[in-house]
């Protein structure tokens, strides 16, 4: 597996030392991806400006890639909650819910989030918001009803230590982000098949630079995805490290893991973008090939690493 040169107790060991480390680095981190993929954006702008001699498509990707980037960091939970479909949960509805969810936030010192349920037996959950005090915990139906207690405490405590580590606001950028680079991307690909900006005679661009564009336009979202990449993998074992810091029971939460994982039915409403978010992969089938390219790393490593603290 692509990423994985380290053994799981090496990044469990970081974990426990480093926690508070973190929080400042995916600060630090959040700034350096913006501006990576604001400029990606705004490179394409260029490049296609300059094939089509139209300023206006320059003009036109710094304007989106600043309301991209604004919109990503104070509205960007929205964006994946409202995606992934999920409903705040009424209380009266959901006690043991909200109470788990109230005790764990008072064991790690967080302000309690808010709680929404996604109607879908597929049991997973994730947390976005851009710090504690904005901080959101979505989980499905089919993991309320799959998980006994000290598995549903592992689970919310590992999504807890997202908002914690601001691995919620990181992830949340990312994700609205690359899809805004891919979406601009196919835009501009678009164009250099079917058309362009400004007079006809430079509509179609030279060749050597349509060329450099479509390939430039190929490659955006490719920088994308291993950007994800990059950050998503080693956070999971953050957060399992820390959510079994919390409840003081790691073995809860590798229950679950081993649950979640082994339930093959995939979520109804998820994306690529969204995907990166959830606890366990949800897309659940995969091929070797998409497994080169996966989020989360294997659950068998974390698992693995979550008894070992254990013992």
């Amino acid at each position: 597996m692509i990423g994985f040169g380290f053994s799981s107790k090496i990044y469990l060991r970081k974990a426990v030392v480093n926690i508070y480390d973190q929080i400042s680095t995916n600060k630090r981190k959040t700034i350096v991806f913006m501006t990576i993929f604001l400029l990606l954006i705004i490179a394409l702008g260029w490049m296609f400006s300059q094939i089509y001699d139209s300023p206006l498509i320059l003009f036109l990707a710094i304007v989106l890639s600043l309301i991209q980037a604004y919109s990503s960091y104070f509205f960007g939970d929205k964006i994946a909650l409202s995606i992934s479909r999920a409903k705040l949960a009424e209380r009266e509805k959901n006690k043991d819910i909200h109470r788990i969810v109230e005790n764990l936030s008072i064991t790690s010192g967080l302000p309690k989030p808010s709680i929404y349920i996604i109607e879908d037996q597929s049991p997973n959950a994730f947390a976005t918001g851009r710090d504690p005090k904005h901080g959101s915990i979505a989980v499905t139906r089919g993991l309320l009803e799959i998980l006994d207690k000290n598995e549903l405490e592992g689970v919310i405590a590992h999504e807890l230590s997202h908002i914690g580590n601001r691995d919620s606001l990181l992830m949340v950028v990312v994700v609205v982000l690359a899809g805004v680079v891919a979406i601009v991307s196919d835009l501009f690909f678009r164009i250099g098949f079917f058309g362009g900006f400004g007079d006809d005679d430079n509509s179609g661009g030279s060749g050597f630079g349509l060329i450099f564009g479509l390939v430039l336009a190929i490659l955006a979202p490719i920088a994308a995805m291993l950007i994800q990449l990059a950050i998503s993998r080693k956070r999971e074992f953050m957060a399992d490290a820390t959510g079994a810091l919390i409840t003081r029971y790691p073995e809860g939460l590798a229950r679950a893991l081993k649950k979640i994982s082994s339930y093959n039915r995939p979520l109804k409403f998820v994306n690529d973008a969204t995907s990166m978010l959830y606890i366990s992969n949800p897309r659940k089938k995969r091929s070797w090939l998409s497994a080169l390219f996966d989020t989360h790393p294997p659950v068998e490593e974390r698992i693995k690493a979550l008894n070992a603290m254990a013992e």
